[in-house]
């Protein structure tokens, strides 16, 4: 189930944008350690070359639309729909294809959800702390195999399903209660994997906020999703994805769709989205969406 994001134990400031030193070793594993606040440190080239190939990456400014929740409303007209890997029937996502719309699935990576057609496959000691709000979800730890292997099964699903990127979800589980030990590092290792998992099946996949990590990570991913940014001052940390010519889905939040409007107009004013595509939802993603690029109706 979608969360939308907390308040998280930050490591370093966001505003310095925690930039980190890359160490590469001979047998391709890396270090990542957080520079102290303030300091900016040079990377040293990643093991390897970000794979992108020819998956597909959408330019800043694409028009998308985010529903997790509810009967699909495919009426919207936009260029990528944003649903769910395990709940979207398999016609549905057929039918955007037709309609020539990019499909985004959208998973957990980092807790394990209840009803999932998958969650008995975690270990005992694969999950640890509940997420504070969302009692049926608890936190991974991305250092199992198992994890990745499950992982790697569901975007396995997402290739056979003909979905055209995906959106791991809570990868930013170093920086939460997790229950686990997590370092940086931990969470640059189980990121970079979860990319090169799924270019390897020809499958576009988006950095979910984890914004302090963009430096590092966004090579290796080919568009950014964000939560928020606004209201947690945030939003600079995503410039590396603009500047690389890449799409940054971006969604402020109310509770009542009243709100929205007023929300709209104070939102899409704010020269700090400049090139984002933003929307306003509520956090039940459900159908109901207001979008900078579209005039009220």
């Amino acid at each position: 189930m979608h969360r939308a994001r907390l308040p998280a134990l930050v490591l370093c400031s966001v505003v310095a944008f925690a930039v980190s030193l890359l160490t590469c070793h001979s047998d391709g594993t890396q270090d990542v350690e957080v520079a102290p606040t303030g300091t900016r440190m040079a990377l040293t080239t990643p093991a390897g070359t970000p794979r992108v190939g020819d998956v597909w990456r959408p330019p800043p400014g694409a028009t998308w639309q985010w529903q997790l929740d509810g009967e699909i409303d495919t009426s919207f007209d936009v260029d990528v729909y944003d649903i769910d890997l395990f709940d979207a029937p398999q016609s549905l996502i057929d039918g955007l294809h037709a309609e020539g719309r990019a499909v985004i699935c959208y998973f957990s990576a980092g807790t394990r959800e209840e009803g999932r057609e998958d969650t008995d496959e975690f270990a005992g000691d694969d999950y640890g702390n509940r997420l504070e709000d969302w009692p049926n979800e608890r936190w991974l730890d991305v250092r199992s195999p198992n994890v990745r292997q499950i992982m790697e099964q569901r975007l396995d699903l997402a290739e056979d399903r003909s979905c055209d990127a995906v959106e791991p979800d809570n990868v930013d589980g170093y920086q939460n209660d997790s229950g686990f030990p997590l370092t940086a590092n931990d969470q640059f290792d189980y990121d970079r994997f979860l990319a090169d998992a799924a270019h390897a099946r020809g499958l576009s996949v988006g950095l979910k906020n984890a914004l302090d990590l963009v430096p590092e990570l966004e090579p290796f991913f080919d568009w950014a999703l964000n939560e928020e940014c606004l209201i947690y001052q945030e939003c600079e940390a995503l410039a590396p994805f603009l500047d690389a010519g890449k799409a940054v889905f971006h969604v402020e939040y109310v509770d009542d769709p009243d709100d929205g409007p007023a929300l709209l107009a104070e939102v899409c004013r704010d020269p700090t989205i400049a090139g984002f595509s933003t929307l306003i939802k509520t956090y039940d993603l459900e159908a109901w969406r207001l979008a900078c690029d579209e005039p009220l109706s």
